[in-house]
């Protein structure tokens, strides 16, 4: 069994409220599509036979509407030549086509009342189908949305991801290990001078000294 069993159910049907108590919306909702084209098929196809039975009906109408003009005339006919028992009988037959005739029209107006149910009942059709079908798109889009974010939700916390900022850390960690080694070997160096250093400056000077006077010693020799 479908989810609705009868045209007026679907009609009837509040979409929104079947589809906020459903665990699987989408899956509802398509299945609630399908029974309304399903359903829209059945309606036109039940229209389309009261249309051919109608159009049957006004035939046969028409063929009797042609027979009372006939045995009208019969009955006239039969008048002139002063046979009233045949005019008698020929009336007779015309009343017949008459009474079926208005018969016929009976059922001919039945079958509008229900073409104008149809009708009715097509258009709203449509209209839930309408409306079905745009809840359908909007669930998809608010159901894509959400994958989406569980997956980026899913790659942030996975292995790649703390893998990626771990090295990164890593990274960071040797930088700043070569700015503290930079910065240590600027430590002291216009601090105090060790003894060692400072012999050394003694012997750097003798030598700039001995130098120097070298160099006048050439001057006053030129």
């Amino acid at each position: 069994m479908g989810i609705f069993s009868r045209t007026r159910d679907i009609i009837a049907a509040n979409v929104t409220d079947l589809l906020d108590k459903s665990e699987d919306p989408a899956k509802l909702i398509r299945m609630i599509i399908m029974e309304m084209e399903e359903t829209l098929v059945e309606v036109r196809a039940s229209a389309a036979r009261t249309i051919a039975d109608k159009k049957e009906l006004q035939r046969h109408i028409a063929k009797l509407d042609h027979l009372q003009a006939d045995w009208t005339e019969k009955a006239q006919l039969a008048l002139s030549k002063e046979r009233e028992d045949l005019a008698k009988a020929a009336l007779v037959e015309r009343k017949k086509a008459v009474d079926m005739a208005d018969q016929l029209r009976s059922e001919v107006a039945v079958l509008d009342d229900a073409l104008k149910a149809s009708e009715a009942d097509i258009h709203k059709l449509q209209k839930k189908l309408i409306d079905a079908r745009s809840r359908q798109n909007a669930l998809m889009t608010r159901l894509e949305s959400a994958e989406n974010q569980v997956k980026l939700r899913t790659m942030y916390n996975g292995d790649k991801v703390r893998d990626a900022f771990s090295r990164f850390d890593d990274l960071e960690r040797r930088v700043d290990e070569a700015q503290g080694y930079a910065d240590a070997l600027s430590i002291g160096a216009d601090g105090p001078k060790t003894l060692g250093e400072e012999i050394d400056a003694l012997n750097a000077i003798d030598e700039v000294d001995a130098e120097l006077e070298a160099m006048k010693k050439a001057m006053k020799k030129g």
